[in-house]
């Protein structure tokens, strides 16, 4: 306290007050605080990113490390290494898988089509899977369904899941397929899945297996059941003998309407990688089926189906009106149709 007090003059006793600590002290102190702040946040920031990149550098050594040095680089996009959270594919999860979809319109020969494709050792092809409306709702949906039937989720007696090596469905034209295009093929392209086009080229045969099906679901011809595809000929005997009277009046516009939406079906899906079949090439040429196979990229296998054709022969036997059909096609570009444009 001594050094605080000086005599300025005679008689005059002045107390000078204690040192305040500097402004510049204060601010350098909180600047070194602001400082430490930063760096130890720098430091987590740092540990975290390490940690994300540690995790995508294993996913990428994982995908590495099942990939076959000897498959062609440009197959690359179109092969999956599912990791199905159902169950573990064990010794096949470093087999590739390749996706793919089969579309297609009602009776064009799908079905008899898949069960072939199913034959195959490494083939699950699992079926009409969106015939089912909650499905369809959305996006959303669809591609919620798509992600699990293409990461080998989805369980039916089509499934080979643990060693598939190409797995997909069958998905009708109008069942979602078309009103929800663009995104669709967004989703193939970026998942690489492969389009197989199934068509019928004789839309008047289609028209009358469409007609025949629909009245078997309320009829149930065989013993109270309605059966869309028969294994024996008994079966099919029984089923032929409907005979489905068609609308003459419309029949060009419908046949018309049926070859729009196959049109247009190719149109949309144009960009996607994929085949174009139709029923009757497969029927009269087997050698078909090798093409499909090398598609999918499966080894290549006799493909068999126990299914039985239903409707055999001329339309003539399977048409009630048959005179009224006949002279409506006669000198159109449809005309072809009435001819029988297979053996059996």
């Amino acid at each position: 306290m001594a050094e605080d007090i000086c005599l300025f003059t005679k008689g005059t006793l002045i107390i000078k007050p204690p040192k305040k600590s500097p402004a510049s002290l204060r601010m350098l102190v909180l600047v070194f605080a602001m400082v430490c702040g930063v760096y130890i946040c720098s430091v987590c920031l740092k540990q975290t990113n390490l940690r994300n990149s540690t995790k995508y550098l294993n996913v990428e050594v994982n995908q590495i490390y099942c990939q076959d040095k000897n498959i062609d680089k440009s197959q690359t996009p179109f092969l999956h290494f599912p990791k199905p959270t159902t169950f573990t594919r064990g010794e096949c999860a470093c087999n590739p898988v390749r996706l793919f979809a089969i579309l297609s319109m009602q009776r064009s020969g799908s079905g008899w089509f898949e069960t072939l494709l199913n034959s195959h050792t490494n083939v699950s092809s699992n079926g009409e899977i969106f015939s089912s409306k909650e499905r369809r709702s959305n996006v959303s949906s669809i591609f919620s369904t798509l992600d699990r039937v293409y990461n080998l989720d989805w369980f039916n007696s089509a499934s080979k899941n643990e060693c598939s090596a190409a797995v997909g469905f069958k998905w009708m034209l109008n069942q979602g397929l078309m009103v929800h295009h663009k995104e669709i093929v967004e989703y193939f392209n970026d998942r690489g899945v492969s389009v197989i086009f199934l068509f019928r080229r004789n839309l008047l045969r289609r028209m009358v297996s469409v007609l025949a099906n629909s009245y078997d679901r309320f009829a149930k011809l065989l013993n109270g059941t309605h059966k869309s595809h028969v294994h024996s000929h008994e079966e099919a005997n029984t089923l032929s003998r409907y005979k489905p009277l068609i609308n003459s009046t419309s029949l060009v516009m419908d046949l018309k309407m049926m070859e729009k939406m196959a049109l247009d079906a190719l149109e949309n899906f144009s960009s996607t990688r994929h085949i174009i079949l139709y029923y009757e090439d497969l029927i009269k040429n087997r050698t078909k089926l090798v093409d499909v196979q090398k598609f999918i990229g499966v080894p290549k296998m006799e493909l068999t189906s126990r299914q039985v054709k239903i409707h055999k022969g001329s339309l003539s036997e399977h048409i009630m009106n048959w005179e009224d059909v006949n002279k409506t096609l006669r000198g159109t570009i449809y005309e072809s149709f009435l001819q029988t444009d297979y053996s059996h």
